[in-house]
């Protein structure tokens, strides 16, 4: 148990920060690129590295993210069929993360629909994960939850209700922020307990 912890710590520490370097050397390494008139994706299909890192970040950040999920998530729910069910919306974004860098733009419309799902699943997964650290008491884990959970939806709600933005990358990397602090505060949390554990042993 303590094993699966730990992988599930290191995993959801790793998979944010490998993929926002990828994605912030991606448009760094493409002069074109606007934040305003670009969505991320755009990066995907731009041949040589830019292309290259963007799509191996969000690949590499979605298989690390599956082994938190499986390991931790599913694991610290496995009593609760709400936790489950939470878990498994969660691991539906990821593997439509996943997708995106698997179908870039070039498959049409797929990589549209893969885009879309994580965009919506993601906030879904954390407002029903927030549901299970409510009904267990731990009430910092619950606010915290929620308040990523709104972070990560409320640039798209703008988007729609004002547009703020010409295109989308401004929205998809603040609501990409709101999942990835999420991930790695409860990996951190994870972690310090395992090891906690360990030092009691």
């Amino acid at each position: 148990m303590l094993v699966r912890q730990k992988i599930a710590a290191v995993t959801g520490i790793l998979a944010p920060l490998i993929a926002f370097t990828c994605i912030l050397t991606a448009t760094a390494s493409d002069p074109k690129f606007s934040w305003t008139s670009n969505a991320l994706s755009d990066l995907g299909i731009i041949p040589g590295i830019t292309g290259t890192l963007f799509n191996f970040g969000l690949i590499t950040c979605g298989l690390l993210a599956l082994a938190f999920a499986l390991f931790g998530l599913l694991q610290y729910f496995q009593r609760s069929l709400v936790g489950k069910i939470g878990t498994a919306v969660f691991v539906a974004a990821i593997i439509a993360l996943i997708s995106i860098g698997v179908f870039n733009e070039n498959f049409s419309p797929t990589h549209y629909l893969v885009s879309v799902t994580f965009f919506v699943t993601l906030p879904i997964s954390l407002f029903i994960i927030t549901s299970v650290f409510a009904i267990k008491h731990q009430n910092k884990l619950a606010w915290f939850t929620i308040l990523m959970a709104i972070a990560s939806a409320i640039p798209w709600i703008l988007n729609f209700a004002i547009n703020y933005a010409p295109n989308v990358a401004i929205p998809e990397f603040t609501s990409g922020i709101a999942g990835a602090i999420w991930i790695i505060a409860v990996s951190y949390k994870v972690l310090r307990q395992n090891q906690a554990q360990t030092q009691n042993k």
